[in-house]
Order: structure tokens, then C-alpha cells, then sequence
């Protein structure tokens, strides 16, 4: 599961829900713990969904989304937040601020961090895929970085390699013709100045 969209909350009653199916008037619900009891909603209960809900922020935007403050929670404190039920209103209050340290503190409470608390180890426990995929997707991201970064710095040689060979091809061939002109045009001169001479000393 990559997304909050099948979990639910019920105003007045503890834990979470996982959305089964449309009922006639409602949804049917079952709770995420042991004992898997299932609930026909009616328009009395207050439903809301977790993919829907944010931790109000002094930000710009208001807000921030609740799946993004879990994944945050498992990236520092992995399976053991440090706090739950039994912590005190200051214990909480500095666990919010750790997380969220732009949360706006006049409109949540110590009573909506215990339930933030609460809602991530039983995420944890009946769907931890949903921290684990989050995991593996950043892995296999880095992966493919890894694996672009050879042929980049491949490429990169080869560019490197063809401009060497361009300038060192006219350096290479001049000096032999220079060297070629020195060697055979003495060479000539010489031979015929004795074969001038031979002549002479026939004659």
C-alpha cells in the first residue's frame, strides 16, 4: 500500500479502519487490530480519511499532509517513537515539535499528537508495507543512479578519447615529413657530387 486512501478514522471511537466495501447507506469498515470487527457506517458516524487529513502549520500552506509526518516518524525513530499513550502533555508537545517544528501550536494539542502516535504504530503493525515500499522505491532510485553514473562518465572518456586522437593526428605526421625532407635531400646532394666528381677525374 503506497497511499492512506483505504484507512479510515471514527469520531468517538479509538484505533482505525480499513474500508472493505460500499454498504447500502454507507461503508463497511474493519477495524485494524486482533479483533477484525466489522462496522456498517450510517450518516451518524464521522468518517475521515486518512489520506485526507494534515497537521495544521504556521506555513504558507496551512498544512501538512499526514502521510508525509509518518513517513518522517519511521525515518527518525524507525519502530520505537519514544512516546505513546501514557506520555505527558510536555513529552508529546516536544515530540510534535521534533517532527513538525512548524506546527501550529494553537491549534493542536497534546490529545492529537497521542492519536498521531497511536495511528503509526497500528500502521506499522497491520500494514507495514506501507513504510517498507517507501523504502524500496528510494532504493531503487538510488540504484538507478548508480547505474546511469558508469555511462555518463563512459561516455565522458570516450568524448575525451576521440579529441585526443584529433589533435595528436596532425602532430604526428608533420614531424615524419620534416624528418623525411632533412634525410633524403642530403642524401641526393651528396650522391651526385661524387658521381660529378668521378666524372671529372675520367675525363
Amino acid at each position: 500500500m503506497k497511499d492512506l486512501t483505504e484507512i479510515a478514522s471514527i469520531s468517538g471511537k479509538g484505533g482505525l479502519f480499513r474500508i472493505i466495501k460500499p454498504g447500502r447507506v454507507g461503508v463497511i469498515l474493519e477495524s485494524m487490530d486482533d479483533k477484525k470487527i466489522k462496522i456498517a457506517t450510517n450518516p451518524n458516524h464521522k468518517i475521515s480519511i486518512l489520506a485526507d487529513i494534515s497537521i495544521y502549520t504556521t506555513t504558507d500552506e496551512g498544512s501538512r499532509p499526514l502521510d508525509e509526518i509518518l513517513m518522517k516518524i519511521h525515518q527518525e525513530f524507525g519502530d520505537d517513537p519514544g512516546i505513546d499513550g501514557k506520555s505527558t502533555p510536555e513529552e508529546l508537545i516536544s515530540f510534535i515539535e521534533y517532527i513538525v517544528p512548524d506546527y501550529d501550536a494553537s491549534r493542536v494539542y497534546p490529545s492529537d499528537v497521542r492519536k498521531l502516535v497511536n495511528w503509526y504504530k497500528i500502521l506499522l503493525k497491520e500494514i507495514p508495507d506501507f513504510f517498507v515500499e517507501e523504502k524500496e522505491e528510494k532504493k531503487e532510485k538510488e540504484e538507478k543512479t548508480e547505474n546511469e553514473k558508469p555511462e555518463e562518465e563512459k561516455a565522458e572518456k570516450v568524448g575525451k578519447k576521440d579529441t585526443e586522437v584529433k589533435n595528436e593526428t596532425p602532430q604526428t605526421s608533420s614531424p615524419t615529413i620534416k624528418k623525411a625532407s632533412k634525410t633524403v635531400n642530403p642524401a641526393e646532394g651528396k650522391n651526385k657530387k661524387a658521381a660529378l666528381k668521378k666524372k671529372n677525374k675520367d675525363k
